[in-house]
């Protein structure tokens, strides 16, 4: 089964006419999308967008062999022309199946947004591979778990990665699986940040007009096992980490901050960095992370070895530096390679967060310049046991390797 995406992007298209943003304006060459179309085999076309015929022409497709036009969701602004020769366009209710003269059988599946999703089989029947579309801003509803993956599915990744992290649950998708970002619109980032964001979630994006095979091989990297995010003080970088599992179906925040009694303003920290964590994360304030990262479990998002390693000093006594010779440098030494092996051994997916110090002023105390030193000396040891390592300015990522 092959098909042609006519389009990727959001229903108003990319650039948006007139729309001055960032985004939009980086929008060019390649990075510019019609509104997402999909156009299966020759004989299925799944959503009629404006241009869709000349989209095709350019492709190197005809439009003439075309049996349903399904769309997948309510269209607004004006009506979309029907080019000569195509059926009219519906919707089918949900759960139903089609058969198709050509073979292929379409069935619609339930969304929790405006409109339907369609999962397709080709001519090969159920044996064959399958692909599964939804619409702009939309998950799977009601779902059953599958015993068998879709071999490709696309979706919008960046609007809707609990979508992705659904189907993931649900055995629909697998690492096999080809997952392709679709309904891109102005509202995800400029330039390559994009594409990053859906290699974190292992997705991509193509351009308009790529031609792909449903079920053919495709070497797909692994995620990384370990990442280390950096950055200073409200840089982004506990959103980079969030961002970099939220597509998980399962994930265990490790808070090494701990509760403070009587301090309003961390209560409200710590509040504000739940509320935007996925319903289904889990959580646990401790900074015992060895066993965590030896043990078996979902993936780990470690916030942050900046707090865990005040911990450590604490206990320590670093702070003194009477106790700093007498055997306090030894205790941290011993915590801090005790922690790096086991992020080295670990085989959970692990998401850690540091904070990036001695860019700025030179501290004033010795118990400042010795914490300064020893988070520079640990993020520098966790980062050689990392597959990648990022740090975030600005809300913006430089990937470090």
């Amino acid at each position: 089964m092959d098909l042609t995406l006519l389009g990727t992007g959001a229903p108003g298209g990319l650039p948006l006419p007139g729309c001055p943003c960032a985004t939009c304006a980086t929008a060019t060459g390649p990075r510019a999308r019609a509104a997402t179309s999909v156009f299966v085999d020759g004989a299925l076309l799944l959503d009629l967008t404006p241009g869709t015929a000349l989209a095709a022409a350019r492709a190197g497709r005809t439009l003439g062999g075309v049996r349903q036009v399904l769309l997948s969701h309510p269209h607004t602004g004006p009506a979309v022309e029907v080019p000569p020769g195509l059926p009219a366009p519906g919707r089918a209710p949900d759960g139903r199946e089609l058969a198709l003269i050509s073979g292929h059988r379409v069935r619609a599946v339930a969304v929790d947004a405006p409109g339907t999703g369609y999962s397709v089989t080709g001519p090969a029947g159920p044996e064959g591979p399958e692909l599964l579309y939804l619409p702009p801003g939309a998950a799977p509803a009601g779902m059953e778990p599958r015993t068998h993956p879709y071999d490709l599915v696309l979706l919008d990744v960046l609007g809707r990665p609990d979508a992705l992290a659904r189907l993931r649950s649900l055995g629909a998708v697998s690492a096999a699986t080809d997952v392709i970002g679709v309904h891109l619109g102005h509202d995800v980032p400029p330039g390559d940040e994009a594409e990053r964001r859906l290699a974190a979630a292992g997705a991509r994006a193509v351009p308009d007009g790529t031609a792909l095979a449903v079920g053919a091989h495709r070497a797909t990297p692994a995620p990384p096992r370990r990442t280390l995010v950096l950055g200073g003080a409200r840089s982004g970088k506990s959103a980079e980490a969030e961002r970099r599992l939220e597509t998980f179906p399962e994930v265990l925040y490790v808070a090494t901050g701990g509760t403070r009694d009587g301090d309003a303003e961390w209560a409200e920290r710590v509040a504000l960095h739940r509320g935007r964590r996925p319903a289904g994360w889990r959580t646990t304030e401790t900074c015992e992370l060895a066993p965590l990262l030896t043990g078996d479990g979902p993936p780990l998002l470690i916030d942050c070895l900046s707090l865990w390693l005040t911990h450590a000093m604490d206990e320590a006594g670093a702070w003194d530096d009477r106790r700093w010779r007498t055997g306090g440098e030894r205790a941290l030494r011993e915590r801090t390679a005790e922690l790096t092996a086991a992020v080295r051994a670990t085989r959970r997916t692990v998401v850690a967060v540091s904070n990036e110090v001695g860019s700025g002023v030179v501290p004033a105390t010795a118990s400042g310049r010795r914490f300064r030193d020893e988070l520079g000396r640990l993020n520098t040891a966790v980062a050689a046991e990392c597959e990648r390592v990022l740090l975030v300015t600005a809300g913006r990522v430089l990937d470090l390797g």
